[in-house]
């Protein structure tokens, strides 16, 4: 069972950073500039989503929790 319910969209959210993140991280990066917006967008939306505010969002176990939720798609691709 997760310790933390995470909402939908910020799931989401950091799972499209994650993506963003590696594709920048690509010697010469097609479209870097957009990317680099993208990332700022989503790092945006992730650091200001509602959920922090709330009691379950309030411990920074909970932004390590959600990283490590999200980061498994990394691992993957890496393989």
């Amino acid at each position: 069972m997760d310790r933390f319910s995470f909402p939908d969209d910020l799931i989401e959210a950091q799972r499209q950073w994650h993506a963003t993140y590696r594709a920048l991280a690509v010697p010469r990066p097609l479209h870097a500039t957009e990317l680099r917006r993208r990332l700022l967008l989503l790092s945006a939306r992730v650091y200001w989503h509602p959920f922090w505010s709330t009691s379950e969002g309030w411990s920074p176990a909970a932004r390590v929790e959600l990283r490590r939720l999200t980061a498994g798609d990394r691992r993957a691709d890496a393989a």
